[in-house]
């Protein structure tokens, strides 16, 4: 590999990266909602219902199965969340390894003119993509959480 191709690629991996960071800090922004219900409302609810279970009058068990039960809503909500965003990131995941995959094979082929351009493009429109789909998760994720703004 030349030196102005290596230069190009690196160039490119930058604008990639800075690209994934726009990703995270959208993701963020659009699950604070979500993570302020789980860390705050629910685990307010947790500790609440929690307290509740220490009766002196309970056996140990009955206490530990108690606080146990508590933390369903909160352990079922942080798995819900972690799911889709796990599922976000894999069809992320996959989209970028495409657009990696359609470039290696360009390089192969020595068809390099504008291949690193072509690398961009794919990555920005699979970025693009998934972008428009995070909204559509967030909203599911509310419904199923419950969590209305305001």
């Amino acid at each position: 590999m030349n030196h102005i191709a290596a230069i190009e690629e690196q160039m490119v991996a930058d604008k990639i990266r800075r690209k994934l960071e726009e990703v995270n800090v959208a993701a963020q922004n659009q699950l604070q909602p979500i993570q302020d219900y789980v860390n705050f409302d629910l685990q307010q609810a947790y500790f609440k219902c929690a307290h509740e279970c220490f009766d002196r009058r309970r056996r140990q068990e009955d206490i530990n199965n108690c606080v146990e039960n508590c933390s369903v809503p909160v352990l079922k909500a942080n798995n819900l969340v972690e799911t889709e965003m796990a599922q976000f990131q894999e069809r992320m995941n996959r989209s970028l390894m495409v657009c990696r995959d359609k470039f290696e094979a360009a390089k192969l082929q020595q068809m390099k003119a504008g291949a690193t351009g072509e690398l961009e493009a794919c990555v920005n429109n699979a970025i693009d993509d998934n972008l428009r789909v995070l909204p559509h998760i967030v909203d599911r994720l509310k419904n199923s959480l419950n969590v209305y703004d305001g």
